[in-house]
Parts: structure tokens; sequence; C-alpha cells
């Protein structure tokens, strides 16, 4: 099995270094910042360092690739898969990881099974890192159940949503509006509440009323997931907009999730988020996006 990465951020480079360490054929990646002479080094870097290909050109990768798994940011998911869909060898596996709107994947899919591919719908449906490859996914299309083996072969921890496209997305894209959401609404309250001096009180209160919880420690988390990925975040939370949309309702939570994730994308350069040490509490976040903004400590 040779295996092609298209999108070679977190999750691309956790999956490539599990396919790797386990001994798959080969594994090889392209990634659009290899067109960006300014971050093509540190990905092919990266990619060589880990023992992955670097291919210079999605067709390239295609040529070479029997499965292929996409995992770009949610506004490239479409024209990732069109442009596999130039080069796709006929009966190659196609998974989308993508955390795009059904209307997306349903596009998606018929580009790619039009040119002859296989494509199977992907939903991830909580973070990589503590899983690695894993992680729990659900699949469909009226390819999942063949995909299943294979990817179960490599390692994967997915199982079968449904037979027809758009399911696994569905079930992502409503359950970001609470996972995401609840990240926008920790950074806006906490934030907030530095502000007033009352975040003692505030996770006090939370802590009382959801006994179960370590709310320090889980406000923690959220803070580091959104300083890390906060504009990919968003990104996603315009296909849960559309994905509410289309279902006739008006996305209020999912755009103003999205509005939220991109302000502290925004501000990650100016607060230096990324120097933060890792297992750095909430409150270092919350203080260096006020006082990028301006407000006095």
């Amino acid at each position: 099995m040779r295996i092609g990465l298209i999108g070679y951020g977190e999750v691309g480079r956790i999956l490539g270094d599990a396919l790797v360490a386990q001994g798959a054929d080969w594994v090889g990646t392209y990634d659009r910042l290899l067109d960006d002479p300014a971050a093509a080094a540190d990905v092919e870097a990266r990619a060589r360092g880990a023992g992955v290909r670097v291919a210079p050109s999605s067709a390239a990768l295609m040529a070479e690739a029997d499965l292929v798994i996409c995992a770009v940011t949610a506004s490239q998911a479409l024209a990732a898969a069109g442009s596999a869909a130039r080069a796709i060898r006929p009966g190659t596996w196609f998974v989308d990881l993508n955390s795009a709107s059904p209307g997306t994947k349903t596009e998606a899919s018929r580009l790619i099974d039009a040119a002859g591919g296989c494509y199977v719908e992907a939903a991830v449906m909580t973070s990589v890192p503590p899983y690695g490859i894993k992680v729990p996914m659900l699949i469909g299309g009226p390819h999942a159940a063949a995909a299943l083996p294979v990817l179960a072969s490599l390692g994967f921890g997915a199982e079968i949503a449904a037979a027809r496209i758009g399911v696994a997305s569905a079930i992502k894209m409503c359950r970001s509006v609470v996972i995401k959401g609840f990240e926008a609404i920790f950074v806006e309250s906490l934030v907030t509440a530095r502000h007033y001096g009352v975040e003692a009180e505030v996770l006090a209160s939370l802590q009382e009323t959801f006994p179960t919880i370590d709310w320090e420690e889980q406000a923690s988390y959220f803070f580091l997931r959104v300083a890390q990925h906060g504009r990919r975040r968003a990104e996603e939370m315009r296909e849960v907009a559309v994905t509410v949309r289309d279902a006739g309702l008006a996305p209020h939570m999912a755009a103003a999730t999205a509005e939220r994730q991109d302000w502290v994308a925004g501000l990650k350069g100016p607060a230096r988020l990324a120097d933060i040490a890792k297992g750095a509490n909430w409150r270092e976040y919350a203080d260096r996006l006020r006082a990028a903004q301006g407000d006095p400590q």
C-alpha cells in the first residue's frame, strides 16, 4: 500500500509518522505550502526527517499513491479534491478527513468518483493528538464498507456512519457547534472575567454547577487549542454555518464562534501566543490577548 497525504499540517504529520512507523511501503505528501518559497524548506525538512517523501505537486502524489488521505483546512477541501481528481488513478482510495459541510463533501465525492477514484467521506470526531492514527473516525459513502478493512489494517479507528455521503459530516458539523462553541465561549468569558478580576468566582460557580469537570484544566485546554488552530477552527465553523443554513436555520452560534476563533488567530502574532510554554495556565493566554488589544493589565 502506497499512501499519499494531501496536507502536511498537524494531522498529516501525525498520520505520516504512524504510517512510516508501521512500515507502510511508501508514504508521501503534497502540501500547498511547498509552492511558497518562504515555507517550502520547513515542510520539506519536517517530511524528510520523518521518512515521508515530498511530492512536487498534487498530480505527482496521485501518480504514486494507492490510497490518499486529504487533511487540509476547511476552505481548501473542495479545491484539494478537484486538484486530485484531475490526476487520480482509477481505483485509488480518496479518504476525505476535512471538516466540511455535507454539501461540500457531496461535491468532492462527485469529482473524485467521476474521475475513477473511490471517495470515502470521513469525519474525525475528537482531537487527533491524544489518539494519533486511532482517533475515532466516522466514514461514509458507497465505498465505505470496502474501505473499512483497508483503513483498519493501517491502524485507523474508523467505523461506518452511513452508506451515503453527508451523514458523517453532518454529525461532525453538529458536534462542532457545541465543541468549538465551548472554546469560543470560554475565551470570551474568561478574557472578560480577567479584565474585571472575577475569574476565580466564575470558575468556582461553574465547578459548583458541574462538579465532575476540572474547569481550570478544561479552560487551559480550550485556550491552547484555539491559540494553536484558531484560523483552522474558524474555517471549519464557516462550513458549520453552511451546514446549519442548509438545514433552514440562521447560523447565529456557528457564525459567532467563527468570529471569536478568528479574533484569537488575528492576535496570535501580536500576543506571541506561540511562545507560551506547553502546559501553561489559561491566564497567560488571556493576559497576552488582553495586552495585544490594549486592555490595561
